[in-house]
């Protein structure tokens, strides 16, 4: 009987790991960028559909509403839909995707809650694009347990962030030192912190 017990676990065991790297896998497939589509239907069109193919939603200028189901994209022509907004609540969204952000010029909110793929890399790499730095003023990172103060930090370079709130990431050690250098280089930064 121990003998069936110990094989059920160990099968069972390996049916989990399984599924965690199958679904790991699908998730990083998820996030291929192609630059050949980026160039065919221009970058906010390309990165709509990386985003709502990862679960997350996106708002365009000149909407109220926001377009999470990837088929009711809208259509017309190209460069017409520019991205104002991105959630990627609960998203699989991942670092080897950030390079769908580069051509972004018009998104002024970004929410990044309980992304289990979201590491200091990516906020180092989203920092780092010059369009988000011109134009990114609101942006959450909540339950995204791979954040550091590393990743908080980089994010000094968003020169126009006006409102940061940053919750339940249990990465941060030292929430008042990095909520100081990230108002030192802000000024203007309001930052809402709910940390513990």
């Amino acid at each position: 009987m121990r003998l069936l017990s110990r094989a059920v676990q160990t099968a069972v065991g390996h049916r989990e790991t399984s599924c965690r790297h199958f679904w790991g896998w699908l998730n990083a497939v998820f996030n291929k960028v192609e630059y050949e589509r980026i160039k065919a239907v221009g970058p906010d069109r390309a990165a709509a559909e990386w985003l709502l193919r990862c679960g997350a939603k996106v708002r365009f200028q000149g909407f109220d509403r926001w377009h999470f189901d990837y088929n009711g994209l809208p259509t017309g022509p190209l460069g017409r839909y520019k991205i104002q907004a991105i959630d990627a609540t609960e998203s699989c969204i991942m670092y080897r995707g950030f390079d769908h952000l580069d051509g972004l010029k018009h998104v002024e909110e970004i929410k990044l809650n309980k992304c289990i793929y979201i590491e200091d890399a990516c906020l180092e790499r989203l920092s780092s694009i010059e369009n988000l730095q011109e134009s990114l003023f609101m942006m959450e990172v909540v339950s995204c347990g791979n954040v550091t103060d590393k990743g908080i930090i980089a994010l000094h370079r968003l020169k126009n962030l006006e409102y940061l709130f940053l919750s339940d990431l249990p990465g941060i050690s030292d929430k008042k030192t990095t909520t100081d250098r990230l108002k030192t280089a802000l000024p203007r930064l309001d930052i809402d912190l709910d940390l513990g």
